[in-house]
């Protein structure tokens, strides 16, 4: 059974931070490019990072570049977003996604119909 797990969601206040981690087990994971979505009220889902199974090529999106690390461990599979200097509109449901991206697309924004497995989310509410 093919399962993707967050855990380390909760509540900071602004300038704080979080770390998500997000477990993966029912399939190859190190094979697969693992990232994370966000989605907040009212909003469309957006991509926010990800990182290859090797290489270490990875994606983030403008508004978290410089504050958003990822990172993975594919002994242990699990991937992990360190989140910094956390502001109001990072306020979200963060999702973890696994997919396949084609070479020519790596370095691009992921898109939601490449996603091939989907967590069931995790809350992050930034408030002071």
């Amino acid at each position: 059974q093919v399962q993707l797990v967050e855990s380390g969601g909760g509540s900071v206040q602004p300038g704080g931070s979080l770390r998500l981690s997000c477990a993966a087990s029912g399939f190859a994971s190190e094979y697969y490019t693992i990232g994370w979505f966000r989605q907040a009220p009212g909003k469309e889902r957006e991509g926010v990072s990800y990182i290859m199974s090797s290489a270490g090529i990875t994606y983030y999106a403008d508004s978290v570049k410089g504050r958003f690390t990822i990172s993975r461990d594919n002994a242990e599979k699990k991937v992990y977003l360190q989140m910094n200097n956390l502001k109001s509109e990072d306020t979200a449901v963060y999702y973890c996604v696994a997919m396949i991206v084609p070479r020519p697309l790596l370095g691009s924004p992921p898109r939601i119909g490449g996603v091939d497995f989907w967590g069931h989310g995790a809350q992050v509410t930034v408030s002071s």
